[in-house]
């Protein structure tokens, strides 16, 4: 039962997540941390750190990750099947179609009006991850406020927009300062 759980979750997961891994952080939210509570808010938080860490698709990744934290391997490929089943069927139908339909104005502007809802899933899956590191999963208030992963934040922001890092060098160094930072206050917390 629990790998046709796992594959349907995933199937809504492959099937609505329009845009790309960033589009479906949502849907598995809603799906792994909401719905089922296979995962807490911050497993989820370290899910899509891993996922954007390890090569490949951010979805087929947190889809494999939670399969094998649910129920082993049989579990992983049942929630990755459920993941790419919806892409293959929709990408080859619309591959059939464009080829045959490409010079359509009205193909193309179908095209251009899921832009915007592709930014807004984006956006709300950033929105996500950024309340769920700031505020450390607790309700949006000052004194829930986690500084240093703020101060991590605003220094990788800068890093990328202004100076133009490579993402996957600042994406290092945010997990490398990160653990320091905690292992420091862990210290800290232990002389006290």
């Amino acid at each position: 039962m629990i790998y046709l759980k796992l594959f349907l979750s995933f199937l809504q997961v492959g099937l609505f997540s329009i845009g790309g891994g960033y589009a479906a952080m949502p849907l598995i939210q809603s799906q792994v941390v909401d719905q089922y509570g296979w995962l807490t808010m911050n497993e989820f938080t370290d899910l899509i750190t891993i996922a954007e860490m390890t090569p490949g698709p951010i979805a087929v990744n947190s889809a494999t990750f939670v399969g094998i934290r649910i129920a082993g391997v049989p579990g992983a490929l049942a929630a990755t099947l459920g993941c790419i089943l919806p892409s293959m069927v929709i990408v080859s139908i619309l591959a059939f179609i464009y080829y045959r339909y490409q010079k359509l104005s009205a193909l193309q502007s179908v095209l251009q009006s899921l832009r915007p809802a592709v930014v807004a899933l984006i956006a709300s899956a950033g929105l996500s991850v950024l309340q769920t590191v700031v505020f450390q999963g607790e309700a949006p208030a000052i004194q829930n406020i986690n500084w240093a992963g703020l101060m991590i934040f605003a220094a990788a922001f800068y890093l990328i927009r202004k100076r133009n890092w490579n993402p996957i060098l600042v994406m290092g160094l945010c997990g490398v300062s990160g653990l320091a930072v905690s292992l420091i206050l862990d210290g800290v917390e232990k002389m006290l």
